[in-house]
């Protein structure tokens, strides 16, 4: 067999393996997504849309910037070795030549060498200082370096328009002594571009050094101006110390003159190490220039970063700073550098262009897909930086607006991982500065003027407060994924109010079709927050689903939603798990069905047989939804029946979608016939058949709920109606307590995906067994070990009825041991 064709099987019998694990994955997620039985947890419970996971840690990604720091390393040892053949040459001309025989020096030689060392020590003086220059040029050099010829290369416009510039700026009287920082208050504000604002101290790159001609002194000018003399230098040093080399006068020496007889060799040797100090600095200088314009490594690193074409300023700036160290000191410091721990270094500069451009890069990471894990790891053991980031979600003024957006980003994406999340709410006042994220558009002015934000509410016309709504929002989401992290939202003053006043939806919102689309972002989040922290467990969940409900816009903003909400879908499916989760509490579900319309739009969704297929589980979700609703509250029942589903309910037994949640609903409905007249209940019975059937033909969770609504809807009948029953249904009674005898039989421990099971199976033996022929089949069956068996394995789990999570809520008022000893008892009897 062919070698490539055998491959190519075993790839596709790979992949169909997975698919079908896939498959079966699934199904049992589908099968296990509901109340009515315990799962692993309550807020990861069948999460609904939009739901965000912390991806699996990727392969590492080579770091770009290696090449920067690689670059500073080479760039260093020329500097170093330059530098120091250069002391070397100076102590040599100093005490040697100069110091030690500068007198039997030819005039011609004494000027050379005083020369050199003068523009050598030029040189070496301006290089010194060259670097303290070149970070705060870098702010404005945005298309050349400081150690570029690009300047010098410019064509005569740009030099001729720089000129204008200039004469411009000097006849404007730019040479005022202080800025003072100003609030626009017209409708144009200023955007963080990259340019300067005005603010109420210099910045170094635009300090006039000197009262008139300022732009000469200005940091960019004077880097360049270093620079020139730098290069300047080394070109003199070059053409003097190559004369002298190749001419070699350095004067006659008579015979029997000692002091001259070694004058040759010195200034040999002197000129030779001058040559080597300029030529080993110009080397360096073009293998500069090679990197940099032709090979362009600062431009292909920022675009292996993907910081955007106004990264290069970033890039560059941390280039410099590589540079720098590696100069200054040890010439490995700079390889220690990285991108990440330079932009956390730059977020906690008091600059707010260095705060915006670390904050840019730390974005631009953490939201990238190549470097997130490695940059969120690094922020998230970074405890100053992420109070930091914290800290940056309260500055409100409008010029602050983009470095606010960007550490809301970060902390977004930093919130998907648990480690994180419990870190950043764990910081003192986090919920309050993620809370201030949230203007709600309908209470703003009012909201901001009671703390007095005037500046936001004259520019808030022009503040992009959809996506920072948005941004809160998110963040929230995530967090609300932990429990004591929900316990936190809850207790923070006053932002439970403002995620519920995000779920509010116009019918103009809901039913619109040109609606932007952060709009209905931003409504489903706010759904998806309330939904997490109503499905809270323990203490902290009663809490939080009591304020809740307590809140007078909650179940009216969902009831908007799922009025109007037909064009979005994934809106009404939160809104109705918010009330499922909601009715866990009495006083709750007493206020939902007690608000006009709730009720009706959720029977008017559980039968939309127009819904597409694809959005069943929003139909699946409004069911479990008024089952809830039904459980244990009489008027809630009393208002279902008021509707008239009754009659939709029994045809919904035969829907396959439908036919579970119908029989739960029809079993609470059925639960308080004793103790109230509903005479129309008497209408469930024309569907005894299909129950009947459910349970014999049917397995697992189906039969599960047909035996739960047989125990309850089977008592309404009379002795005829009974007989009638199984003569349509075409089963014997002796058929039916054989398959309940052995479901007891079959199912020993109680199933986790369906664990009532063989209550529901008791109850309906006990209801069989009114009839004394009945008991007689039962005790020949064995029933009576059965549920002797059934004392001695009973377990918790079967007696309850809702879950949230692993976690049950709501426990029958028979026991499971009660109903045993009924059924015992019943049995012995006879």
């Amino acid at each position: 067999m062919d070698h490539s064709s055998t491959s190519e099987e075993v790839h596709r019998s790979v992949h169909a393996q997975i698919a079908k694990l896939k498959r079966i994955s699934d199904d049992v997620h589908s099968e296990s997504a509901s109340i009515f039985e315990p799962g692993p947890s309550s807020l990861g419970r069948r999460e609904s849309v939009d739901t965000d996971f912390s991806s699996p840690s990727s392969p590492a990604v080579p770091a770009p910037e290696k090449k920067l720091t690689l670059f500073a390393l080479r760039l260093a040892v020329l500097e170093k070795s330059a530098t120091g053949i250069g002391a070397l040459s100076f102590i040599w001309a100093t005490v040697v030549l100069l110091g030690g025989f500068a007198v039997t020096l030819t005039n011609t030689d004494f000027w050379f060498i005083t020369t050199i060392l003068l523009i050598e020590g030029t040189r070496i003086f301006s290089r010194s200082h060259e670097l303290e220059w070149q970070h705060q040029a870098a702010w404005s050099l945005t298309e050349s370096g400081i150690n570029s010829f690009r300047f010098l290369q410019s064509s005569s416009s740009s030099v001729w328009k720089s000129l204008m510039s200039i004469f411009k700026r000097i006849s404007s009287g730019s040479t005022n002594d202080r800025q003072i920082k100003q609030v626009p208050t017209k409708a144009v504000r200023p955007k963080w571009d990259g340019k300067h604002l005005m603010t109420r101290r210099w910045e170094t790159s635009d300090v006039p050094l000197l009262p008139y001609a300022s732009w000469v002194f200005l940091a960019s000018n004077i880097s360049k101006i270093l620079q020139l003399l730098q290069i300047a230098a080394a070109v003199t040093c070059v053409i003097l110390s190559l004369i002298k080399l190749i001419i070699q006068n350095y004067g006659e020496i008579e015979k029997g003159d000692t002091d001259k007889r070694n004058r040759k060799a010195a200034l040999s040797i002197f000129y030779g190490l001058a040559l080597a100090e300029a030529l080993l600095f110009l080397l360096e200088k073009i293998y500069w220039e090679y990197k940099v314009i032709y090979h362009k490594v600062l431009e292909k690193v920022n675009e292996e970063c993907d910081l955007g074409s106004s990264g290069i300023v970033s890039v560059r700036r941390f280039f410099y700073d590589a540079y720098s160290k590696c100069v200054e000191g040890s010439i490995f410091d700079g390889l220690k550098m990285d991108m990440v721990t330079f932009a956390m270094e730059l977020l906690s500069s008091s600059s707010p262009d260095e705060q915006l451009m670390g904050a840019g890069i730390l974005r631009k990471f953490a939201m990238g897909e190549r470097f997130s894990d490695d940059t969120l790891q690094k922020i998230g053991i970074n405890f100053s930086t992420v109070e930091r980031l914290i800290e940056m979600l309260n500055w409100k003024e409008p010029q602050e607006e983009e470095i606010r957006k960007a550490a809301a980003d970060i902390l977004s994406k930093l919130a998907g991982k648990k480690q994180n999340s419990l870190r950043i709410a764990g910081i003192p006042g986090a919920m309050e500065s993620i809370s201030s994220l949230l203007y709600s558009h309908r209470t703003s002015n009012s909201a901001a003027e009671e703390i007095g934000e005037k500046s936001m509410i004259v520019d808030q016309e022009h503040y992009d407060f959809w996506t920072i709504n948005n941004l809160g929002l998110l963040i929230l989401k995530k967090l609300a994924r932990d429990h004591e992290n929900c316990g936190k939202i809850g207790n923070t003053r006053g932002l439970l109010p403002k995620i519920i006043d995000f779920t509010h939806a116009e019918e103009r919102l809901l039913m619109g079709n040109n609606i932007a689309e952060s709009q209905i972002q931003m409504v489903k989040r706010s759904l998806q927050v309330v939904k997490r922290l109503a499905s809270t467990t323990g203490a902290t969940g009663k809490q939080l689903r009591r304020e809740i409900s307590e809140n007078v816009f909650t179940i009216s903003n969902v009831r908007d939603i799922l009025r109007y909400g037909k064009k979005h879908p994934e809106l009404q499916f939160l809104g109705i798990e918010i009330l499922t989760s909601l009715a866990m509490e009495d006083d709750a579900t007493e206020r939902i069905g007690g608000t006009g319309g709730i009720l009706k739009e959720l029977v008017n969704i559980f039968f939309n047989y127009d819904m597409p297929e694809q959005e069943n589980h929003v139909r699946t979700a409004a069911g479990e939804a008024l089952v809830m609703l039904a459980l244990e509250s009489k008027q809630n029942c009393q208002r279902i029946l008021k509707l008239g589903a009754l009659q939709r309910l029994v045809e919904g037994l035969e829907v396959e979608l439908l036919c579970q949640n119908a029989a739960r609903i029809l079993r609470n409905l059925c639960t308080y016939s004793a103790e109230e007249s509903f005479p129309e209940l008497r209408e469930i019975m024309p569907a005894a058949p299909t129950v009947l059937k459910g349970i014999v033909l049917e397995e697992n969770r189906l039969q599960e709920v047909m035996l739960g609504l047989a125990a309850y809807a089977f008592k309404f009948m009379t002795y005829e109606d009974s007989n009638n029953m199984f003569e349509r249904a075409g089963i014997q009674e002796e058929k039916l307590a054989e398959v309940l005898v052995e479901i007891l039989k079959k199912y020993q421990y109680p199933p986790i995906r369906f664990p009532r099971i063989r209550r529901f199976t008791i109850e309906l033996a006990i209801w069989m067994m009114r009839d004394p022929t009945h008991i007689h089949i039962f005790k020949n069956l064995g029933l009576k070990n059965e549920l002797e068996n059934v004392l001695d394995t009973t377990s918790e789990l079967e007696c309850l009825s809702i879950f949230a999570g692993p976690v049950g809520l709501n426990r029958y008022r028979t026991s499971m041991q009660s109903l045993v000893e009924t059924a015992l008892s019943l049995l012995e009897d006879k």
